[in-house]
C-alpha cells in the first residue's frame, strides 16, 4: 500500500533546505572565490551551485522523494516519467547574476505532483526574503 505523503509537513524541510543552500551561496559571495566553469550548454556554474546543490540535496534526501536538481547528474525522462512525486531545485537561479555581484538571485525549490507544483519555496539570500506557498495552504 502506497503511503500518502501530506504537503504541509515538508514546507518546513524546503524552507530548511532553501535557507541552508543560501547560506552555503553567501559563504562563496562573500569570499569572490566564485571558481567559474561553465556546463555543456556553455552557460557559468558556480561553486556556490555545487556547494547549494549538495547542501539542499542532503536536506531532501531524508524525505525518500527523487530529486532533480539543474545542478545534478541528468536522469533519463524514462526514469522520471515515473515519478509521481519529486523534489525540483534550482540551487543558484541567476548565477549570471551571482557572478555579476547584484545580489538578484534566489535558491528555488519545488514539489512536484503529477506534473503540477504543490509546494514551492523561493528564498533571496542577499536579501534574507523567503516566500513559499504550497496547495491547500
Amino acid at each position: 500500500m502506497k503511503e500518502t505523503i501530506h504537503v504541509e509537513v515538508l514546507i518546513p524541510v524546503a524552507i530548511s533546505a532553501a535557507i541552508k543552500g543560501g547560506e552555503k551561496i553567501l559563504e562563496v559571495y562573500q569570499s569572490g572565490a566564485f571558481d567559474v566553469q561553465l556546463k555543456k550548454d556553455n552557460t557559468p556554474v558556480t561553486l556556490a551551485d555545487r556547494l547549494s546543490h549538495s547542501t539542499i540535496k542532503k536536506i531532501l534526501y531524508n524525505t525518500n522523494l527523487p530529486f532533480l536538481s539543474e545542478e545534478g547528474k541528468e536522469i533519463p525522462y524514462i526514469e522520471r516519467k515515473k515519478w509521481d512525486l519529486f523534489w525540483l531545485v534550482d540551487p543558484l537561479d541567476g548565477t549570471k547574476e551571482f557572478i555579476g555581484r547584484n545580489g538578484e538571485f534566489t535558491v528555488n525549490i519545488a514539489l512536484i505532483r503529477k506534473k503540477e507544483p504543490v509546494l514551492g519555496v523561493i528564498y533571496v539570500p542577499v536579501q534574507k526574503i523567503l516566500y513559499f506557498g504550497a496547495e491547500n495552504s
